[in-house]
């Protein structure tokens, strides 16, 4: 037994449909953002009655420890060998979407809903199961919801923890913020794909390409939700470089930003630090799902704009003609909007799908971004990124990723 309290054998799907998934209630966006107050409902891929008590699966389960618990740290791993509070059960068809926000099960099903959901999508994209790196050590992946007055969340051998600064309180809770459990969820997902390190990672960029990665996996995972993209789009009418909710990391609140994707650094701009560095290869990748939207949609008729005939357009753009062009465009939008969120779901599932599948091309020990770029390039030539080389070998130059 790895810590799962109460799991039925039986299934409780009863006349469920197992084939559509199993429901959840998941909030795209922290609950205290404005607009997204109420939590979606969401499928997950494995049929109704194949999640259980727990919230638990053969990929991972919630562990909610009755007594106060420090965070995990080497030699002390999963899984939990203490007292656990009784588990979410799922309704009598299967599915969880009966527990909802103010129900103290929540936070087990929305923090398990929403890692699961991250690998899902990750599935999709690479297309097969994707076996944990921990194993065969440890079966499934340990999510504790909240650990009291930590104010952090974290990932690594078998486990996903999510702190509470303050009980109770919206703003410092990891488990209600799917953004800081996507990124955790990115970290877990490449180490499983790529590998981990066996030296120290000194003289790669490994270090850094994780953090970009992760990041852009809950930019992905974002825009899975219908909520955040009929309001993205519809608040930018459809200029995705426009600040809003896509380029926004772990957003605490309506003002501060922890990370832009829509920035114009370069590799010379930043530092060695980490997380500085990452930031050039994060903004890439959004720049080449932005090039390859902004081409749907000229290919649509819905756009005037050709971004192979413009490029950089927006970086040479005062902000004052930026704005005036969206204000020009807002009033139109309306009638392209559903037209608009398909070219956004297909540009964001091909540089989805492309950033996942290079992933075969590289080794962790000798990881830099030239090669990083290089795979994402000879993955686009075999896939569906391919009518889009030219744009996203542009970016990446840009960037001074590729020279």
């Amino acid at each position: 037994m790895d810590g799962i309290a109460h799991i039925p054998n039986s299934d409780p799907g009863g006349s469920a449909e197992p084939s559509l998934g199993t429901r959840f209630l998941v909030f795209a966006q922290p609950p205290y953002v404005q607009g997204y107050e109420k939590p979606e409902l969401v499928w997950l891929s494995p049929g109704a009655g194949q999640i259980l008590a727990g919230p638990a699966d053969k990929y991972m389960y919630v562990a909610d420890p009755v007594e106060p618990k420090q965070p995990y740290a080497y030699p002390v791993l999963p899984p939990y060998p203490g007292a656990l509070r009784p588990p979410a059960e799922p309704g009598p068809d299967g599915h969880f979407d009966h527990i909802g926000p103010d129900s103290p099960l929540f936070l087990a099903t929305h923090s398990f809903a929403c890692a699961r959901r991250v690998l899902d999508i990750c599935e999709n994209y690479v297309g097969r199961e994707i076996s944990w790196f921990f194993e065969p050590t440890l079966a499934r992946l340990e999510i504790v919801p909240h650990i009291v007055d930590w104010d952090n969340s974290q990932s690594g051998f078998g486990f996903l923890e999510l702190g509470e600064g303050e009980p109770g309180k919206d703003t410092t809770c990891f488990a209600l913020n799917f953004d800081a459990i996507a990124h955790e969820m990115g970290h877990l997902v490449l180490l499983s794909e790529l590998g981990i390190l066996q030296g120290d990672g000194a003289g790669t960029e490994f270090f850094s390409y994780h953090e970009a990665i992760a990041d852009f996996i809950s930019l992905i995972g974002l825009l899975h939700f219908d909520t955040a993209l009929d309001r993205i789009l519809r608040r930018t009418a459809g200029d995705l470089l426009v600040n809003n909710e896509l380029d926004r990391f772990a957003e605490l609140s309506d003002e501060k930003q922890v990370r832009n994707f829509n920035n114009s650094l370069r590799l010379s701009d930043v530092s060695d630090d980490v997380h500085d560095h990452s930031k050039p290869f994060a903004g890439c990748l959004f720049d080449c799902m932005v090039e390859i939207y902004q081409r749907l949609l000229f290919e649509r008729g819905l756009s005037d704009i050709d971004p192979r005939r413009y490029s950089n357009l927006r970086q040479q753009m005062a902000p004052d003609l930026i704005e005036a062009s969206l204000q020009a465009s807002k009033s139109s939008y309306e009638l392209k909007h559903f037209a608009s969120k398909a070219a956004l779901q297909e540009a964001r599932d091909i540089i989805g799908e492309c950033v996942v599948r290079s992933w075969a091309y590289l080794e962790p020990d000798n990881l830099t971004f030239e090669m990083a770029a290089e795979a994402m390039l000879a993955t686009a030539e075999q896939g569906r990124a391919r009518p889009y080389l030219t744009q996203m070998e542009d970016c990446m130059r840009w960037r001074e990723i590729l020279w």
